[in-house]
């Protein structure tokens, strides 16, 4: 069973939404470049304590028409996008290594709306 375990906010100046969401949430954000591999402007969100229940997610550039794009955790990422063809939906963007996270993709399901998968790195 998958679980969302990170959410995306995709807009125009994700710096700026950084500020509102602080303002208006009070939502903590660091910026994270990743790897020379995966450069991006990105935003990593602290949404509450870690007691909390709750899931954290970032800011990024917008790069999808849709605002907000959840990530579930998987076990399998290539079952999973198997499952995900044979249900209907079609990978988008991905299979990639994002290092010491894991290997995401991004899916859309089969009326258009996008969603992430990941699976923990083997090591």
């Amino acid at each position: 069973m998958g679980r969302p375990v990170h959410f995306e906010i995709l807009g125009d100046d994700p710096a700026k939404l950084a500020e509102f969401y602080s303002d208006v949430l009070g939502w903590e954000f660091q910026s994270w470049s990743g790897s020379e591999e995966f450069q991006q402007e990105y935003w990593l969100a602290t949404t509450g304590p870690k007691e909390q229940v709750g899931i954290d997610g970032a800011i990024m550039k917008r790069h999808f028409p849709q605002p907000v794009i959840n990530t579930t955790l998987v076990d399998s990422l290539d079952e999973t996008l198997a499952k995900v063809a044979a249900a209907g939906g079609k990978l988008v963007f991905g299979p990639n290594e994002i290092p010491y996270v894991g290997t995401h993709a991004y899916c859309e399901d089969p009326q258009g709306n996008l969603f992430g998968v990941i699976e923990e790195p083997k090591a």
